[in-house]
């Protein structure tokens, strides 16, 4: 039976890996999976959806006055069937779209899966966490680590040099420099002016494993 999925965490908590991984096992199986990704995050180029880990895969972008229920019909008429429909930056959805897209699991049958921060830089849920938390079947938190060792649910807008921002937009887009993941009492504290973060983090290496020869 088909379901909506929201998919949530704090920053940097691998989110859009989670999306590639899934886009890939079912398109592996034969399946077409498509991917939503908002006009607004064009970091990597519009349509663009990429993990911090570098993988990466092409979508399509959306903007908030789209509608997304009547893109997938004009999808399903011109590319056949759909079997999985992906988005990610889900909290940028407005709360529209979010409607739409329990249209097109209740109307047409299709799971969605949507992927997404909970709250802002404030504490605050964005429109589209908001009402994927409300109406979404099946809500599955993606797990992340606060550099004081507790599990990280708040995201804190940091300055260049570390320290928390507490004024401007809710939606600035920005990666590791703008944004860090930490504990709810981390988030207090920093918010409080009583620390700051150090933006400088060693990666993971990664090794690509080669092709196998014929």
């Amino acid at each position: 039976m088909a379901k909506l999925y929201f998919y949530y965490s704090a920053m940097n908590a691998g989110k859009t890996t989670t999306l590639l991984q899934s886009a890939h096992n079912y398109r592996e199986r034969g399946m077409r999976a498509a991917i939503l990704t908002p006009r607004l995050d064009h970091r990597e180029g519009s349509g663009i959806v990429a993990s911090r880990i570098g993988l990466s895969a092409e979508g399509v972008a959306f903007d908030r006055d789209d509608d997304l229920f009547a893109w997938v019909e004009l999808d399903r008429a011109a590319r056949g069937p759909l079997d999985c429909l992906l988005v990610d930056e889900a909290q940028f959805l407005s709360k529209a779209q979010v409607w739409q897209l329990g249209e097109v699991v209740d109307r047409l049958g299709i799971p969605v899966l949507c992927y997404g921060l909970r709250t802002d830089f404030r504490g605050e849920l964005f429109e589209g966490s908001q009402y994927l938390l409300a109406w979404a079947d099946d809500l599955i938190e993606i797990k992340t680590i606060c550099h004081s060792g507790k599990k990280a649910t708040m995201t804190v807008r940091v300055d260049d040099r570390g320290y928390a921002v507490q004024d401007g937009p809710q939606v600035e887009i920005g990666g590791n420099e703008r944004y860090v993941s930490v504990s709810r009492a981390e988030f207090k504290k920093i918010a409080a002016g009583e620390g700051r973060i150090e933006l400088s983090q060693p990666s993971l290496a990664l090794r690509q494993r080669k092709a196998e020869s014929d």
